[in-house]
């Protein structure tokens, strides 16, 4: 009899979590769709993990791709973004020639001096410059980006990315995840043509993006439309590949040396492991006679 009263009591205990976790279920269904055109957190939308080549320990930089995100923020995000911290000669990384860095350098005009007269001047860049900003200085470029200036460009990979809460984190320990920047990037380039719910009150000169982690929207327009840069290796000229491409591009500019510490840290692995493995078997060549 007591058996079958500890079963019983078994089955309305389970019956009364599931009740209670379907109860929980509905009510935070019914209060986001009630908060749909009034969110309390952001992004609305979790950033899409996308699929890169830079990823886990053995992941490295795909050069071609580089090159193509390095095309992108050249012809369309270096007319509002800063790349300050960025220097020509470091695109030797991307597959460069020096005689390429060169002519690339010398396309842009550096601010300068001031020189043996006292004065500022303009002159051609050089592999040694860093990337030119687009404005004289934030106030310049707030006022010409409708009060917010655009952010450098230079750590943004590293400095954005949506926290990923329990269990996703733990898995990230093992998985090494280390692409929340580029898929938060990537996600908010390719959000712009999503519709707002019902009832959601937009900013006016703002743009709806529900992958942006601070608001419902914000001041950037959609930078990107499918053939606007012409790529010559014959990849598609999409809005996603574009947004690919920059992310990758904006995360090798944020970690240049993330192949060379990767390579590293896994020689120290392997040492440690080779150490850990003599010192253990001459602990026991020196132990193996003594009594214990």
């Amino acid at each position: 009899m007591k058996k079958i009263l500890t079963s019983l009591a078994l089955v309305g205990l389970v019956a009364v979590g599931i009740g209670s976790a379907a109860a929980g279920t509905w009510a935070i269904a019914a209060e986001e769709a009630h908060n749909a055109a009034a969110p309390t957190h952001f992004p609305i939308h979790e950033p899409k993990e996308m699929d890169w080549s830079f990823t886990g320990p053995f992941g490295t930089y795909d050069k071609a791709q580089l090159q193509r995100g390095l095309k992108v923020y050249k012809e369309v995000c270096a007319a509002c973004h800063s790349m300050n911290m960025v220097a020509f000669r470091t695109l030797s990384d991307l597959g460069y020639s020096d005689a390429q860095i060169k002519t690339l350098s010398a396309e842009y005009t550096i601010h300068d001096g001031p020189n043996d007269a006292g004065d500022m001047f303009d002159r051609p860049g050089k592999p040694s410059d860093h990337f030119p900003p687009p404005f004289a200085n934030d106030e310049a470029a707030a006022a010409s980006n409708g009060g917010a200036a655009p952010p450098d460009m230079s750590l943004l990979a590293k400095a954005r990315g949506v926290e990923r809460g329990f269990p996703q984190f733990v898995f990230d320990i093992f998985t090494q995840y280390d692409a929340g920047g580029p898929d938060y990037i990537h996600s908010l380039l390719t959000g712009y043509n999503e519709t707002p719910p019902a009832g959601m009150v937009i900013p006016e000169g703002t743009h709806y993006n529900p992958y942006f982690m601070s608001g419902v929207s914000l001041k950037m327009p959609n930078p990107l439309s499918d053939g606007q840069v012409t790529y010559d290796d014959g990849a598609p000229q999409t809005v996603d590949q574009y947004s690919r491409d920059v992310s990758a591009f904006l995360m090798w500019a944020a970690e240049p040396h993330m192949e060379d510490r990767k390579k590293t840290g896994f020689r120290v692995l392997v040492f440690l492991l080779l150490f850990g493995a003599l010192v253990y078997l001459t602990k026991r060549k020196v132990w193996e006679g003594v009594a214990h």
